[in-house]
């Protein structure tokens, strides 16, 4: 019992193993009778290709988790990868700017009036002992004064570091601070309107990704479908160091994705933060009561999600050599079925990050294969879905049932089980009655 176990618990280490055998032994040879699926370039080819996806795949985990879905992160890295194509070829004030400067500004002032607040509170929770640590309160100079000076303090900073840039054309780290707080503003704008208006995260986030990819258009204006971006040429040469290899061993798209993957599994697994985005999936109304701010948790999940999909565009923008309006088109989709395929319920309250690092790379390594075969684009996508539904059927433990269901060959022994354990329940249960 306890191997069966432990072979349901790494049931997702065995398929990821099974996938990578799959390729290994099937794999094509180069002229000189090398395994073209094992060599050094090929799999950081598949590390390259699948870090876009995991990022947002990373943010999408904790949404999921809290019982939320969003599907607006596709259209999100469009307008982040538009923002950021624009302010690094066009110079001077561009609608780029108009959006992405006065965005990192608000962030900037929110972000400095939260974590500040969030620190005075925590000193005097911590001062006034965990008793009376759910009534801990701020005086107006803690509570409302200190932050609101902090906030516009790197407000002000953030303007200065950006406003100088704007006429000769922004740098590296100009766009990397500029669209992941575009991403960051229009995912906590998720997370807000679905608690503050207690509106199912399906709706909202359907709307969000039609408004965003509307923008991206607007943007990016009607008669530039793909803004072109070349190093060195209409871009700053720096900017090559974002699809470049880190001492020739790790791409950096894959540093990243390796990145988001330890910090933010780290954040879920050992703090108060993770704990929380977990009892919210399991039960909203028992964290709740428990005094939990489930509200709070639930927007900063988003915004997350939407911060990861600015790093992402940014990133494919660098790999691609190019911002478009529709970029992200469906990506949403793939990174649900790579959190899906590692292990996340989409009823929330179970999943981690490492299954979702596992279903990045179940998902990244079976395309390479497919690729690898020359398998024709259309039949990879039937595979895939075929290969999604069978492993999400087994995540569940509901393969038996649909073999029930069907009436195949083991059915008759899971209908069999499972009437044992009706009569075992129902035998427990008079037993209890009884007894009381």
């Amino acid at each position: 019992m306890t191997a069966l176990k432990l072979l349901s618990r790494t049931k997702l280490y065995w398929g990821l193993i099974a996938i990578f055998l799959i390729g290994v032994l099937g794999s094509p040879v180069s002229s000189k009778g090398n395994n073209i699926f094992l060599s050094y370039g090929n799999l950081l080819d598949v590390l390259r290709q699948v870090s876009t996806t995991g990022l947002i795949a990373t943010g999408m985990t904790a949404v999921i988790i809290t019982g939320g879905i969003d599907l607006s992160v596709g259209s999100l890295m469009a307008i982040c990868s538009v923002v950021c194509a624009m302010l690094l070829t066009v110079p001077g004030v561009t609608p780029g700017v108009v959006l992405g400067v006065p965005t990192v500004a608000l962030v900037a002032l929110c972000l400095g009036f939260i974590v500040t607040r969030f620190v005075f509170l925590n000193l005097e929770k911590s001062r006034a002992g965990a008793d009376a640590s759910r009534d801990a309160r701020l005086d107006r100079a803690r509570g409302l004064v200190t932050p609101a000076i902090v906030g516009v303090v790197l407000c002000c900073l953030s303007l200065w570091y950006l406003l100088p840039q704007v006429e000769p054309k922004f740098g590296v780290l100009g766009v990397l601070l500029v669209a992941p707080c575009v991403g960051l503003l229009f995912g906590a704008l998720n997370g807000f309107i679905i608690v503050a208006g207690r509106l199912q995260p399906f709706i909202v986030t359907l709307a969000m990704m039609v408004t965003a990819l509307g923008i991206a258009r607007l943007t990016a204006g009607q008669n530039n479908a793909v803004l072109p971006v070349y190093t060195g040429s209409n871009a700053t040469e720096d900017f090559e160091l974002l699809r470049s290899m880190v001492f020739g061993v790790v791409p950096m798209p894959g540093l990243f994705f390796l990145g988001a993957i330890l910090i933010y599994g780290a954040v879920l697994r050992f703090t108060p933060f993770g704990r929380y985005v977990y009892a919210i999936g399991g039960n909203e109304e028992a964290a709740r009561l428990s005094g939990i701010a489930a509200g709070r948790v639930k927007i900063v999940t988003y915004a997350v999600s939407g911060l990861l999909a600015g790093i992402a565009a940014v990133l494919y923008v660098a790999q691609y050599r190019q911002g478009k309006p529709d970029a992200g088109a469906g990506l949403e989709l793939d990174a649900i079925a790579a959190v899906v395929i590692g292990g996340t319920s989409l009823m929330g309250g179970r999943g981690s990050l490492t299954g979702t690092f596992c279903g990045v790379l179940i998902f990244g390594l079976l395309s390479n294969i497919l690729q690898l075969h020359n398998i024709n684009s259309n039949l990879q996508l039937v595979l895939k879905g075929m290969i999604i539904i069978g492993t999400v059927l087994v995540q569940e433990r509901n393969a038996g049932d649909l073999l029930a269901y069907l009436r195949l060959p083991g059915a008759a022994h899971k209908e069999t089980a499972a009437a044992k354990r009706s009569s075992q329940e129902t035998r427990s249960l008079n037993l209890g009655g009884n007894k009381k």
